[in-house]
């Protein structure tokens, strides 16, 4: 199994019968307004272009899975290649509709901790708490996935969230071979962060019983934790061996 990043959240998951994407955001530089204009810089996003083989590694897709609608996951780039390429959607039922609205399709919607059938395998909608405190309603709907494909390792899409009982579920019940983690620690003009501080990173790390693929990092105004701080912290900790920090456009292959 590979895992492509591309930039932010966007990622591809390939392996011997199926690519799937993760939450597409796929425009320009700065086609997205600022997420923050008085707590960091107001630079609009996002605020590095995609890298130069994405457009190769996105021609073999074959689904595409969301985890919630925000542009930063799925913006109007993202819609277009969708729709243009018909490329089969799998989100949360909450989701459904609007999708459906921007005319995606939509092959298959989840409802929290109910495997379904998923290509050769199986998919299970994981809860995400997109921020710590009232920030977390304010951001919506957010869905993580525990992928099982026949034949492949197991993978955890814990999408935008926080340290949470699910998120330690997942680590500890299910032990997935591979956990992403967004660990750009986000925060807007208000409230606290809207994705793990560097403590429960670094829990979350040593809970994950496989690998660690690390992303949310360097592409966002409001995200400030840079990848050599996260390696830092990493190493000092011990959990460097088992985790990849990718930059845009590299591929780490899990035999």
């Amino acid at each position: 199994m590979r895992l492509h990043h591309l930039r932010n959240a966007t990622l591809v998951i390939e392996t011997e019968k199926h690519v799937i994407l993760v939450d597409p955001m796929l425009g320009k530089r700065k086609t997205i307004p600022p997420f923050t204009i008085f707590r960091y810089k107001p630079k609009r996003n996002p605020l590095v272009a995609l890298p130069k083989n994405s457009r190769e590694i996105l021609s073999k897709v074959t689904h595409c899975l969301i985890t919630h609608l925000h542009p930063d996951h799925l913006d109007k780039a993202g819609e277009v290649f969708l729709r243009r390429k018909s490329i089969p959607v799998i989100c949360s039922v909450k989701d459904e509709n609007a999708l459906t609205k921007r005319g995606l399709t939509v092959e298959q919607t989840l409802e929290y901790w109910q495997p379904q059938d998923f290509l050769d395998g199986k998919i299970t909608g994981i809860p995400a708490t997109h921020g710590y405190g009232f920030i977390a309603k304010l951001m919506g709907n957010v869905m993580g996935f525990f992928i099982e494909l026949a034949n492949e390792k197991s993978v955890y899409i814990s999408s935008d969230t926080i340290l949470t009982n699910d998120v330690e579920r997942v680590l500890t019940e299910l032990k997935p071979d591979i956990a992403t983690v967004a660990s750009g620690t986000a925060r807007l003009d208000f409230g606290q962060p809207l994705l793990m501080r560097m403590n429960d990173i670094l829990k979350f790390a040593v809970l994950a019983p496989g690998k660690v693929f690390a992303n949310h990092l360097e592409a966002l105004n409001h995200c400030p934790t840079t990848r050599e701080e996260l390696k830092k912290a990493l190493s000092e900790n011990g959990l460097m061996s088992k985790t990849s920090v990718p930059n845009d456009g590299e591929c780490v292959e899990y035999l």
